[in-house]
């Protein structure tokens, strides 16, 4: 029997469960279910035209998650995670491929991405795909709250 075709599309509001379960199966470090990935929060990314969730299915199975989202002049992509089962398969690959094809979409032509430290697959993710590190850089933020 064959396995199911992959697809990549738009998750919506009805998949917050699916995508919560992947991110925390692949080990996501960052998340916030009192805050920015409650379900309220999800929902209103989704639906507010600037962030966008896409997820790779295998048949009924969500084997990957990417988010993301823009200023209307920089797109950042964030939370790439992939089913610890499924990984070196090329599918965090084929996610990075098709964010980028969302963000271009929205006729955004720099793309960012953060990457936590330690995080090598990622990082050489970003790297072999013509991502540059930017000398210098520095993160600040300032948070309402540490669930934000």
């Amino acid at each position: 029997m064959s396995r199911p075709a992959n697809q990549i599309r738009e998750l919506n509001p009805q998949d917050f469960d699916r995508v919560i379960a992947l991110w925390k199966k692949a080990g996501l470090h960052s998340l916030k279910p009192h805050g920015r990935d409650s379900r309220d929060s999800f929902e209103q990314q989704i639906t507010s035209g600037i962030s966008c969730v896409l997820g790779l299915e295998q048949g009924d199975h969500l084997i990957g998650v990417v988010t993301t989202s823009h200023d209307s002049r920089k797109g950042w992509i964030n939370r790439l995670a992939i089913d610890p089962a499924e990984r070196h398969k090329g599918w965090a690959r084929a996610l990075l491929s098709a964010a980028e094809e969302k963000l271009r979409s929205q006729e955004i032509r720099i793309i960012a991405a953060l990457i936590e430290p330690g995080n090598e697959p990622s990082y050489h993710l970003f790297q072999s795909s013509g991502y540059i590190e930017f000398p210098g850089m520095r993160y600040l933020t300032k948070r309402e709250s540490d669930d934000v």
